[in-house]
């Protein structure tokens, strides 16, 4: 189970991520958010089997 801010991503990229919430309701419930190479603010949703966590 992933925390509230910890940095993660998917198991086969390479853009981190940071856990900001959970819909325990639905399959893919963890929210992330990252930055995207143009400076916006990205917002994605992914089940907890496709993430990592970054060290």
């Amino acid at each position: 189970m992933f925390k509230k801010g910890e940095i993660v991503q998917q198991e086969f990229g390479n853009q981190t991520m940071e856990v900001i919430g959970f819909e325990p309701d639905l399959i893919e419930n963890v929210i992330t958010q990252w930055e995207d190479q143009d400076g916006n603010i990205v917002t994605g949703k992914f089940m907890e089997s496709q993430l990592t966590r970054v060290d």
